[in-house]
């Protein structure tokens, strides 16, 4: 598999472990962020391999783009960079979670169940081909997730299948088993899957699980 380069747009956990599970199988990556500081004490641990930029460099860098920022931020960033998307691989690692506090263990989302934030993104950058992934597990399971009931699944969707398939090879890599479930629409159900990963976690301090889609 080539290895293309992978700008990774956020400073926060989800990006440094992606960007960990980037680097670690031997990819080149850069980071984008307002402020390197954020990354600097993640990057020296790492040995500086990692590239740090601005968004803008971030996005002009990336062959595949990562979006890991905070839901509540995403449409603005992507509505500034949707220009240096075009014709790219953006896989999406958001959810619309809104600020409010947890409900008995139950986040809020921003967006109800018939849109997703995928879409929302989709539309503002129509050139772009989001592929919606990592969003239904915490920031620590991402790359080679150990459980002991096997391989996890992750699932993911777009529109575009060459996007998908240069996605489903990262998380090939990363450890997962992968369920395509179709269109940007899916997105609608996929991205709720956070809300039910996160309850035993609000409710029990439980944060060492996935998903798995059992098959016949």
């Amino acid at each position: 598999m080539t290895k293309k380069k992978i700008g990774i747009l956020g400073s926060g956990l989800v990006a440094q472990a992606l960007g960990t599970g980037f680097l670690n199988y031997g990819y080149e990556i850069m980071l984008g962020t307002r402020d390197a500081f954020k990354v600097s004490a993640w990057n020296a641990k790492l040995g500086n391999r990692a590239k740090i930029g601005t968004p803008e460099e971030t996005a002009k860098f990336g062959e595949i783009i990562v979006l890991a920022i905070k839901g509540t931020g995403a449409e603005s960033v992507i509505k500034h960079l949707a220009l240096l998307l075009s014709g790219k691989t953006v896989i999406d690692a958001t959810n619309p979670i809104a600020d409010a506090a947890p409900e008995n263990g139950v986040i809020k989302f921003t967006t109800d169940l018939n849109q997703s934030l995928m879409e929302k993104l989709q539309k503002i950058a129509p050139a772009a081909n989001f592929v919606k992934a990592f969003s239904c597990v915490g920031n620590h399971l991402m790359v080679n997730p150990n459980l002991p009931g096997g391989k996890p699944t992750m699932f993911i969707a777009g529109n575009n299948d060459d996007a998908k398939k240069e996605v489903g090879e990262i998380l090939d890599l990363f450890g997962w088993d992968i369920a395509d479930m179709g269109k940007a629409e899916a997105a609608r159900a996929i991205e709720p899957l956070c809300i039910l990963w996160c309850i035993p976690g609000f409710l029990r301090n439980e944060w060492t699980h996935a998903f798995k889609l059992l098959k016949a």
